[in-house]
């Protein structure tokens, strides 16, 4: 077989054609992500019907009711990421280059990026509910508070545990690069 031949052997073809089994979970997530537009709706229905009875909803439910609705934009962002990050980072090109509504980030989105991309929006989704937990405390055991904040920290080690590991591997490809061959001077 030569560099210019695209067949594959079968067990080659088999493996590398498997990636489209990811295709139902993308599928999926946009389906996810129509549960969320109608999550967005109700609960603005809900902030809308509540400021025209003014007596129903005091400042901190307004509040509340604003975080829930940024809450469920910031998963939509997050199932975005997800489904074309990785649609064409792991299933196929999307061939949008060019395209006026092109994401900036799908340029240079690979698996280091896209797990950044993902920690980080994890980070901003849980700061919205640890905010929201503090906003409602009184109604909140002490317990539930600590492990929230608990959780929300392990979220912010690990993002910097995934970001610190992916310089880690970058240096020795750039020290490659520069180097000479296997990242030795000559």
């Amino acid at each position: 077989m030569h560099l210019g031949d695209s067949r594959l052997r079968p067990l080659p073809w088999l493996v590398f054609s498997s990636r489209w089994l990811q295709l139902p979970l993308y599928l999926g997530l946009i389906v996810a992500q129509a549960v969320y537009v109608v999550q967005f709706l109700n609960e603005l229905t809900h902030l809308v019907q509540g400021i025209w009875h003014l007596s129903q909803l005091d400042e901190t439910k307004i509040m509340l009711i604003v975080l829930g609705l940024i809450d469920v934009v910031m998963i939509s962002n997050l199932l975005v990421m997800v489904i074309v990050g990785g649609y064409e980072t792991f299933v196929s090109r999307l061939g949008l280059e060019g395209h006026p509504d092109q994401p900036e980030w799908l340029s240079h989105v690979n698996a280091s990026v896209l797990k950044v991309k993902l920690a980080t929006a994890i980070i901003g989704i849980s700061s919205i509910h640890l905010l929201k937990t503090f906003i409602n405390a009184e109604q909140i055991s002490d317990k539930a508070l600590l492990w929230q904040t608990v959780i929300h920290i392990t979220f912010l080690v690990s993002a910097v545990a995934i970001a610190l590991v992916d310089r880690i591997m970058l240096t020795p490809a750039k020290l490659g690069v520069q180097g000479g061959e296997n990242g030795k001077a000559h």
